[in-house]
């Protein structure tokens, strides 16, 4: 079965930039940031962020956080986000939640090409069959096991099931979906979009950008006015690995 992705910016630090705003002029005010809140106009807090984001006077931006919802995603996709650190995830555990039926990831390329995907499903419905085979196999095992060192039927049976479908999983593609929360601070959104809303990301971590990328740009638009790749106000970082498309990018992003 295949798997559409959902993204959903499910919260957010209420009145993003003004609590940006009043941290950046924390620094330099003898007032507390609770005076310095009440003080703030909508047309100062713009300019304020706005002219933070220009200078790179980054530090700021830590103070607020975006939480995002995000399913009918790939398990390859989720290796790839977690290795940004400087974030929270809550992830859909194999090790708890049986596969029944799993839904899968299809690359485009793959469905586009009817043989590829033929082939492609074909291998899906097979790591299905192995997994509920091994799954089975496994929890009658197990539960033999548990139950001749003395534990009662009822017990035995659910840390059978456990522990035989954490065993089973290994035989799950990297395509099965899986649903995750993700919050990141808006200091290192800004770095993961940097990263992976680049044409060189791969393909479903960009789509996955983009998306987180047009819902904060609505709750903090001065704040992300300037994400995505380097290219979209500066020069390609990625240099004789460039995609080459830099203007078609940047055009892209700005009208985001």
């Amino acid at each position: 079965m295949k798997a559409q992705p959902i993204v959903e910016l499910i919260s957010h630090t209420p009145d993003p930039e003004r609590i940006v705003a009043a941290a950046a002029k924390l620094c330099y005010s003898p007032s507390g940031a609770t005076e310095l809140m009440k003080n703030l106009e909508e047309d100062s807090v713009r300019h304020f962020v706005t002219l933070l984001t220009q200078m790179g006077h980054e530090s700021p931006i830590e103070h607020i956080s975006f939480t995002f919802s995000v399913e009918g995603v790939s398990r390859s996709l989720t290796h790839q986000l977690v290795r940004h650190r400087i974030a929270s995830y809550s992830q859909q555990s194999q090790r708890y939640v049986r596969e029944e039926g799993f839904a899968y990831i299809i690359p485009s390329a793959i469905e586009q090409d009817a043989e590829a995907k033929a082939l492609f499903e074909k291998t899906m419905d097979a790591q299905q069959k192995a997994y509920d085979q091994l799954a089975e196999r496994l929890l009658i095992q197990y539960k033999k096991d548990l139950m001749a060192k003395g534990f009662a039927e009822k017990k035995a049976s659910s840390l059978a099931e456990k522990k035989a479908i954490e065993d089973a999983r290994y035989v799950l593609p990297n395509a099965c979906e899986t649903k995750i929360v993700i919050t990141m601070n808006a200091r290192s959104l800004l770095h993961f979009f940097k990263i992976r809303c680049c044409n060189r990301a791969q393909w479903e971590i960009k789509n996955l950008a983009i998306e987180m990328l047009r819902q904060v740009k609505k709750v903090a638009p001065s704040i992300f006015e300037k994400a995505g790749p380097d290219c979209v106000y500066g020069t390609c970082g990625e240099g004789a690995m460039s995609c080459g498309q830099a203007k078609a990018v940047s055009v892209f992003f700005k009208n985001l």
